[in-house]
């Protein structure tokens, strides 16, 4: 493809996403296609010669479409929004003209310093505690998923709970000329990180309402998901601190070595939130990492009125969130903050020969690939820094608004209607519902009902062992008639 074939079909590419966009009412919301249908459509072997453009894009039509669920559509209510934006498709199309990649800040400055400046505005955006901004001990960086973010915080605390090799005390490392440089905080790289290994003792903590990364973390950091404690939640779903201590004086007095708690705020199933100052006191009082997963919720903090949700965030020592959620920047990015970045970097950092270059040797720049498990990074910064300048922040404060008080509309409407109750409190974006009559069969056949239809799509979960549906109101798109419309199909009886 030469460069003047790539600015046609370029071109043609942004209207066919702009009339995407205007038409993407008119399909269904849940993919319609049996299993195996896309596959079925397909050539058995790839082409020996090239195709021309035209006819990939007959095909995206033909073949790729039909097997679409929506995301984007306004009647997409299921799960938690995966939202996006214009601005945001184009950075991430900017990201991938330039195609750089970010793993040291050698191989492209831009790639890191943004990266860093960014993550900086969003403390201050969110309310987030001083203590992780980069100009300090502390510091962000972004990662694809909440999921990569709790695996990160875990390795952090498994290595700063070992009792061995030199811990660093200031993450601040002397230049050559003898300055201290505030974005260091690595060890010396010869040996690489000082692992604790799988130490059988090790254990962990987290709310039966939390995310399933959390035990998947705890497999793949080694620590051994039967090592995970579950911690029982009250009415509201949110972790019990009661609870949390007895777990963890139980396992001190076994000989275990608690380590690393999880507290949520906005849990999958009902946007549930634990109480962040009686956890944070207890992982203070015992030594332990308190990881904070808010992964969707976190964008309400660009609110000040919804930044109580943050209570006792200053006593973590890791955050996250994810504006790939609901902050109209695309998939993947999430936003992952440590207090202490010298226990990240000395958990995940190892320097062979061939990455070695002045920069790093100074000690003065940030090298992303030491606050996560992979090495190669996209330039991410782009479609957030995009997203942020395009909307504004009282643009984006103004569309979380607008969410909430649909999400609080449609919330009145399930309790004042007899035939229906409310399931869990809604404190922002996603109301948990449930037919009063007919147990799981009527609530499930509901569901079914609701999405065979093509208007919307929801999905359910399970609070108090009851089958429970779920509307997540965050698309980009979604209005009051959007959501009206559900309400309508959902207490239609035909």
């Amino acid at each position: 493809m030469t460069p003047d074939e790539f600015r046609t079909h370029g071109k043609a590419l942004i209207d066919w996403i702009a009339d995407y966009y205007e038409q993407i009412e008119q399909y269904p919301v849940l993919s319609q296609v049996a299993p195996g249908a896309v596959r079925a459509a397909l050539p058995g072997a790839p082409p020996e010669q090239g195709e021309p453009f035209a006819a990939l894009m007959a095909d995206v039509e033909r073949i790729i479409l039909p097997g679409i669920t929506h995301w984007q559509s306004p009647n997409f209510f299921a799960y938690f929004p995966a939202n996006t934006s214009f601005p945001s498709i184009l950075g991430e199309l900017l990201s991938a003209g330039l195609g750089v990649q970010g793993m040291l800040w050698q191989t492209s400055p831009a790639v890191t310093e943004l990266e860093t400046h960014v993550l900086d505005w969003l403390v201050e955006m969110l309310g987030l505690p001083e203590r992780f901004l980069s100009s300090g001990a502390g510091g962000g960086v972004i990662q694809d998923t909440a999921s990569s973010a709790v695996l990160a915080a875990m390795l952090a605390a498994r290595e700063r709970t070992a009792d061995r090799g030199p811990q660093t005390t200031d993450s601040r490392q002397p230049t050559k000329d003898g300055a201290l440089a505030a974005v260091g905080g690595r060890r010396s790289q010869t040996s690489g990180p000082s692992a604790v290994g799988n130490d059988p003792r090790l254990r962990a903590y987290t709310s039966t309402q939390a995310h399933s990364s959390v035990a998947k973390a705890a497999g793949i950091a080694g620590v051994g998901r039967d090592n995970l404690r579950a911690v029982g939640v009250d009415e509201k779903f949110a972790m019990r601190p009661d609870e949390l201590r007895r777990l963890i004086e139980a396992d001190r007095a076994a000989g275990l070595r608690p380590f690393f708690v999880v507290a949520s705020v906005g849990t999958t199933s009902s946007t549930a939130i634990d109480p962040l100052p009686e956890i944070g006191a207890i992982c203070r009082e015992f030594g332990l990492w308190l990881h904070v997963d808010a992964a969707l919720a976190g964008t309400a903090a660009l609110c000040p009125e919804f930044r109580h949700i943050h209570d006792g965030l200053e006593l973590a020592d890791s955050y996250a969130f994810n504006p790939h959620k609901w902050m109209f920047t695309n998939f993947d990015c999430n936003c992952f903050w440590v207090a202490d970045r010298a226990a990240l970097i000395n958990a995940l950092s190892i320097l062979p020969d061939y990455l070695r270059n002045a920069a790093t040797e100074a000690g003065a720049v940030i090298d992303y690939r030491d606050w996560h498990v992979q090495l190669g990074r996209r330039f991410r910064a782009l479609k957030l820094w995009f997203v942020i300048r395009s909307f504004g922040v009282e643009g984006l404060r103004a569309r979380v608004r607008e969410h909430v008080r649909l999400a609080q509309l449609f919330a009145g409407w399930v309790a004042a209607d007899p035939r229906f109750e409310l399931a869990a409190p809604a404190p922002l974006n996603l109301v948990c519902f449930r037919l009063r009559q007919g147990g799981d069969a009527a609530n499930r056949a509901l569901l079914e009902r609701l999405n065979a239809s093509g208007k919307l799509y929801l999905t359910h979960t399970v609070l108090d062992g009851r089958y429970t549906l779920r509307l997540s109101i965050g698309g980009t798109l979604t209005e009051e008639r959007h959501v009206r419309a559900a309400w309508e199909e959902m207490t239609n009886d035909e």
